[in-house]
């Protein structure tokens, strides 16, 4: 029998990944919204050499959804698999979000970015004695 925090823990994981079921190709544009089957087809009718080939055909619209697709759900995993971990300590040790996320800024190429790690466990946070003792062995 599945019990709810069963199903809080697997709808924090497949949440990232139901994205994918409606990933559309970009095509390289990224500040253009997705191509649908025809927008795809209009792109590539118009060009000669593509056209030429007939590479409009909607099963190359399909290998562009799949091989994107793919590469999300990958990504969509590390995410879902992050939220899992985080949401496991914070259940387990009775932390709140705030105590366990851990982020710190830093400056990349000359751009602001935020790295931050799966999860943080601060020793005085958890409150029960007994998993203090456990983690601190």
């Amino acid at each position: 029998m599945v019990n709810e925090r069963d199903r809080k823990y697997l709808d924090i994981i497949l949440t990232p990944i139901r994205v994918c079921a409606d990933y559309k190709p970009k095509m390289g544009k990224r500040d253009q919204n997705p191509l649908d089957l025809d927008g795809f087809q209009r792109l590539y009718r118009a060009d000669p050499f593509y056209n030429w080939f007939g590479l409009y055909n909607p099963l190359m619209y399909t290998a562009h959804r799949a091989a994107g697709g793919m590469t999300s759900i990958y990504r969509q995993l590390g995410i879902g698999g992050e939220n899992l971990f985080r949401e496991i300590i914070m259940d387990g040790l009775g932390l709140t979000r705030e105590q366990a996320n851990w982020s710190y800024a830093s400056e990349t190429g000359g751009k602001p970015r935020t790295l931050k790690l799966d999860g943080r466990i601060q020793f005085d946070h958890v409150a029960e004695q007994d998993k203090r003792n456990k983690i601190k062995g």
